[in-house]
């Protein structure tokens, strides 16, 4: 009994040890995702706005661009599916590389091949283990993003779009896509993130596309040097943008779901050190019982030997 008390008292220890860690990484965890989001409120007047100035001039310059055409017969599509660098965050990782999966099937189901560019040592880990191809991976940032990190990301999928031999990163990355998805989770609030797959590329330009009501007042453009020439500017910063707000987004819901996860285990490790505690202090009574017991025992044989003698 006394060694059975001996190991509880210990897993009482242990449990009050993670109990802390989890707990610590639980507030830092709440600290940090203040700050992601933050940092999502302050890009979304960026995006939003250039989100306008490109769609009016792709709707009112009438030009072709490469990265606004529709392809007659897409054959290949590349996804870049942003995960974590590390876990302890629950389901993050585990749901949007579901989602990941759920859009590669569907894909290869519409007849395109499929091309992989990850972000995040969880997606890695992943793929590697099942032993899928990746054409390019990017780490250590997930929970901080830059926007240098988006930058070099749009480029390179901007490359894949585009046939660019020359821009593209990494010798074994595939050319000639003809659609770049987007598999992030979006921010929703601190209780709720939700895996969401949008596509890139070609841009869907909608904003802009309806005619206007009477009392309102067309814009006015002036295009300087040419229409093409701004897009070829502006159209690079917007899938830096979508990648970077995107990223952003990401690092607030892995935040939110490693704080989550981490208040789940210091609770539940509060209710192993409850348990414990009841079955420590049960074994220690028994103890003590049966001690007494034992004494008794022997008080009552002493006495019946001492009347026996006399």
């Amino acid at each position: 009994m006394a060694v059975s008390l001996r190991e509880y008292r210990a897993r009482i220890q242990s449990t009050e040890s993670t109990k802390k860690i989890t707990r610590a990484m639980e507030l830092i965890a709440a600290s940090r995702v203040i700050k992601a989001q933050q940092r999502a409120r302050a890009a979304a007047p960026y995006a939003r706005e250039l989100t306008r100035a490109v769609s009016a001039v792709a709707t009112f310059s009438n030009v072709d661009h490469p990265l606004t055409t529709e392809p007659e017969s897409p054959k290949r599509a590349a996804i870049l599916v942003v995960t974590s660098d590390r876990g302890l965050a629950g389901a993050y990782a585990s749901s949007v590389l579901k989602e990941a999966e759920r859009l590669v099937e569907k894909l290869k189901g519409e007849g395109k091949q499929v091309d992989l560019y990850l972000t995040g040592r969880k997606g890695e880990a992943y793929y590697r283990f099942r032993q899928r191809a990746v054409a390019q991976s990017w780490t250590g940032f997930s929970d901080q993003p830059t926007y240098d990190v988006a930058a070099d990301i749009g480029a390179t999928l901007i490359a894949a779009f585009t046939g660019d031999d020359e821009a593209a990163a990494g010798p074994d990355a595939p050319q000639g896509v003809d659609e770049v998805h987007v598999v992030y989770t979006r921010f929703r609030s601190m209780l709720s993130q939700e895996p969401t797959a949008i596509r890139l590329l070609p841009l869907e330009v909608v904003e802009g596309t309806e005619a206007p009501s009477v009392d309102e007042l067309l814009p006015l453009y002036e295009f300087e040097p040419s229409p093409a020439d701004v897009l070829d500017s502006l159209l690079p910063r917007y899938v830096q943008s979508r990648i970077f707000f995107a990223l952003l987004q990401a690092a607030a819901s892995e935040l939110a779901s490693r704080q989550k996860a981490m208040k789940s285990a210091t609770d539940n490790a509060e209710e192993l050190i409850k348990k414990f505690t009841r079955i420590a202090n049960q074994a220690r009574q028994a103890g003590i019982t049966q001690e007494i017991s034992e004494i008794v025992g022997g008080v009552n044989a002493l006495a019946d030997a001492t009347a026996g003698s006399e």
